[in-house]
């Protein structure tokens, strides 16, 4: 929620409707429901080695996850969809607002604001999360790595670090994002927390997918 070479090859359910889809995201990536559809062999904490910079995402915390898709588009394509922030409500449902905080390029020490709503659970209330993110490292169609907390009413998640790659490969280019979580509230529970995390990735990795390979987007 927060942004090589993959580290491992997972598998993914069959893709569904862009509706089904946009759905499960909402529930699933910030609320931790039907935890356990995310194989325990997904979230494997040893297997963090991308970087940006220099930099990847957080080492310590205890909930993450990572994963790749190959996309059958320009690696410039790719690259606008990805950081061209305010565009995201338009090609990814579970984001329902986005803005940019500065002007310019994005880059190192940009800031930008969004929002996503998330669902009522047994011990969450249903709530609109809303999420400042600012970018920590940025190096032009190659990777982005942002940070940032998202907090509504009754849900926090401390800090989102969320790395990016890009990279050509034979029939597209390979992107592989990673992502962890920190904060006492998404700590109390891990698995659900990792299954939440990871099921909103590989949605947004689907999301982009589609969105990049559309000649209409």
């Amino acid at each position: 929620m927060f942004a090589h070479s993959p580290s491992a090859s997972y598998s993914r359910q069959p893709r569904r409707s862009r509706a089904r889809t946009a759905a499960v995201t909402v529930a699933l990536a910030v609320t931790g429901v039907l935890a356990g559809t995310v194989p325990a062999a997904q979230a494997t904490p040893q297997s963090t080695t991308s970087r940006c910079g220099g930099r990847g995402v957080d080492g310590d915390a205890v909930i993450r996850y990572e994963s790749d898709i190959v996309i059958k588009a320009p690696l410039s394509r790719i690259w606008k969809l990805q950081t061209d922030v305010e565009r995201w409500p338009s090609w990814q449902p579970p984001v329902t607002t986005a803005e940019r905080l500065d002007h310019g390029r994005l880059g190192p020490g940009s800031r930008f604001h969004w929002t996503t709503p998330a669902p009522a659970t047994p011990t969450t209330p249903a709530t609109t999360l809303s999420i400042t993110s600012t970018v920590q490292e940025l190096r032009r169609n190659d990777c982005v790595l942002w940070s940032g907390p998202a907090i509504g009413e009754g849900l926090r998640i401390d800090e989102g670090v969320h790395l990016w790659t890009f990279r050509k490969v034979k029939g597209g280019v390979q992107v592989h994002t990673e992502e962890t979580w920190s904060g006492d509230q998404v700590e109390s529970d891990i698995p659900t927390a990792t299954a939440a995390l990871g099921t909103g990735l590989e949605a947004w990795l689907q999301d982009l997918k589609v969105a990049a390979e559309s000649p209409t987007t």
